[in-house]
């Protein structure tokens, strides 16, 4: 289907500080009840479509809907039900969508076409929302379409689950007595293809927008209490708001001071921002003394006192890896099986493709994935200068992973794929870097799962060998791309762009904590930026 089909505009309420009230109800929404065969409360079911439950591959509860598309004529794959609406109320629906071959997309129906899917996103759960409001008490349609894309084959499996709406909002009173942050949006030709967040530190939505119409400019409001937010834009059809389809950008402001600002991105782009007290943050005390003389320490003179207090770790030897990954890697957290957690192949909300038993599948040789794991240097080991201790057999930048994806990887910088050449079962990719990177070259990209995972490995290394790593830059092609020459910032521009936007889009999870402690008792030093994540924007 070209760009731009089905341009339809329905304009969406601009969401400011709000409250809640009672909410709509999606019958059977998490696809639990079947009767004979179909999803009880579902009354449009196109023929274009097949349904059945699912227990495999499920993002909440029991079951979850396998929706096989057959057809790519658009007016026969309507997934649909009837959900009475009350007028003045506000509903964000809300669905999650799990695609496995990227040849079809789904869309948000909510009494009109809204947001896709993005179908490049393969082996995991994605949500698709948008905020509707109704002008009168009356009944309307909600549900999916699904679309063909380049690479549809006519016949491709999608799963959906949990299609929820949430609380209702109402109006905002007048005026803010709080803070008032002014977002400024111009569309590009498809400016429904266009919405955005406001989230607080607690990742709940408190202020959103969409549905908008092409080449117009916008100025919408948000009244937010002092606090920690991120402002996300979304392009649905992943191509962002400039340049090829029209000249669109935001801006979003408080008073004078532009907080966020852009054009040209992707599928999105999210910036932190904090409102209130502006003063720098002083890290908190840590019970155990280990982080006590960083205190009042901000910027380049609080790295260096991390450095002051990891270095000298305890290295035990390269081959002590494999039992570290024997006692530390266990899949306690997705699937609960105990097997190796390998971040390359690992499907976080689904059934993984392969299963590693500890030891017995260490690699050894492998062919294609899943015949073996082994110990990745995430930060390449060439870029230090090979088999070098301690940095060699340091386990907070060493992970289990397929050997087979891992040597895909290879030495490449990690990075946003723009065209994949290889993807790994779970969706870990390796190709030419994204345009909005600012990089241009081959990179690799593990999944949103374990993002921040890897720049917080990457931040530890930075700090762990402030003293060494400012000479590594031309021990490699690949290692020059990515390190800058000095101690302080480490690393080039764009890979401290990169790097933060993976940091604070993947918070600190318990399995990173759980890790942390152990590499703690393994060798005896931690990595500070899983302990005080908020160290990360107060040095870099």
């Amino acid at each position: 289907m070209s760009h731009g089909t089905y341009k339809k505009h329905i304009l969406a309420s601009t969401l400011l500080c709000t409250s809640l009230s009672s909410a709509a109800t999606i019958t059977n929404g998490g696809f639990e009840n079947w009767v004979n065969g179909a999803p009880e409360g579902w009354s449009t079911i196109d023929s274009g479509i097949a349904l059945s439950a699912n227990s495999s591959v499920v993002n909440s509860g029991v079951l979850a809907a396998k929706v096989v598309v057959t057809t790519a004529s658009q007016s026969s794959t309507d997934l649909l039900q009837q959900v009475y609406v009350e007028a003045g109320q506000s509903y964000l629906f809300s669905t999650w969508v799990y695609h496995t071959e990227g040849g079809v997309k789904a869309r948000l129906f909510a009494n009109g076409y809204q947001g896709y899917s993005n179908p490049a996103l393969l082996n995991q759960w994605q949500e698709i929302s948008y905020q509707y409001t109704a002008s009168s008490n009356t009944t309307i349609s909600v549900g999916l379409r699904f679309y063909d894309v380049n690479g549809f084959d006519g016949n491709e499996t999608v799963y959906v689950d949990s299609f929820t709406p949430t609380a209702t909002v109402t109006p905002p009173p007048s005026g803010c007595a709080d803070n008032t942050v002014d977002l400024i949006l111009t569309t590009d030709n498809y400016g429904e293809e266009t919405s955005w967040k406001i989230t607080n530190h607690q990742n709940i939505t408190v202020a959103s927008g969409s549905s908008y119409t092409g080449n117009t400019t916008y100025n919408e409001q948000a009244c937010l209490i002092d606090g920690d937010y991120t402002f996300s834009i979304f392009d649905s059809y992943g191509d962002g708001i400039c340049c090829s389809f029209g000249n669109g950008s935001y801006t979003l402001n408080q008073g004078q001071t532009a907080i966020a600002n852009g054009a040209s991105f992707e599928h999105s782009q999210a910036t932190p921002f904090t409102l209130g007290n502006t003063d720098p943050v002083t890290p908190p005390v840590d019970p155990t003394g280990y982080y006590v003389t960083t205190q009042g320490l901000t910027g380049y003179a609080l790295k260096t006192e991390l450095y002051n207090i990891i270095k000298g770790h305890n290295s035990q030897g390269y081959s002590a890896i494999w039992s570290f990954y024997d006692s530390a890697s266990r899949d306690k957290y997705f699937e609960n099986d105990n097997s190796i957690l390998d971040r390359y192949s690992e499907k976080p909300a689904g059934q993984d493709s392969f299963n590693y038993v500890a030891v017995t599948n260490q690699c050894g040789t492998y062919r294609s994935e899943g015949d073996c794991y082994n110990r990745e240097h995430s930060f390449p080991k060439s870029w230090f200068g090979g088999k070098i201790e301690p940095m060699n057999s340091d386990v907070h930048h060493i992970f289990a992973t397929d050997g087979y994806v891992n040597s895909k990887r290879s030495n490449f910088p990690f990075g946003d794929v723009g065209s994949a050449t290889y993807t790994s079962s779970n969706g870990s990719k390796l190709g030419t870097a994204s345009s909005s990177l600012n990089y241009s070259g081959t990179v690799f990209e593990p999944i949103d799962e374990f993002k921040g995972d890897f720049a917080r490995a990457y931040f530890y290394m930075a700090t762990r060998y402030e003293n060494v790593i400012g000479s590594w830059q031309n021990n490699t092609t690949y290692s020059n791309a990515v390190l800058n020459g000095t101690s302080n910032q480490v690393f080039e521009n764009w890979a401290v762009t990169m790097l933060v936007n993976w940091h604070n889009s993947d918070p600190v999870s318990q399995l990173e904590l759980d890790r942390n402690q152990a590499a703690f008792e393994h060798q005896g030093n931690r990595n500070p930026f899983v302990d005080h994540p908020e160290f990360v924007e107060m040095i870099w």
